[in-house]
């Protein structure tokens, strides 16, 4: 009986070691990503939307960008934070209210 328990211990320590190094690997891909520029293209699919509203976040400021002899570029990291900074839960009720 003990050889059985000590090999679910082991078991569960391999499987917290492996969900260890995943969580590492997620996060070094995610820092990476976050300095990847996209193109008008890209961010047009990525956010589905018009050019025309690409172009007004740009005038207003609301995306910050780089343009390079006429073609705009975006930081993915400031594509993250416009949807961080708009993201609305209709299931969360502010002041512990339902």
């Amino acid at each position: 009986m003990t050889e059985i328990i000590d090999l679910i211990l082991s078991i569960s320590q391999e499987i917290k070691d492996i969900k260890a190094r995943i969580e590492i690997f997620r996060q070094s891909r995610a820092e990476l990503l976050k300095e990847t520029w996209l193109d008008n293209q890209d961010v047009l699919q990525t956010l589905h939307i018009s050019k025309r509203t690409l172009q007004t976040f740009r005038d207003n400021g609301t995306l910050p960008y780089s343009k390079i002899q006429g073609k705009f570029y975006y930081k993915v990291s400031d594509l993250e934070q416009l949807l961080q900074d708009n993201y609305y839960n209709h299931n969360f009720k502010q002041n512990g209210s339902k």
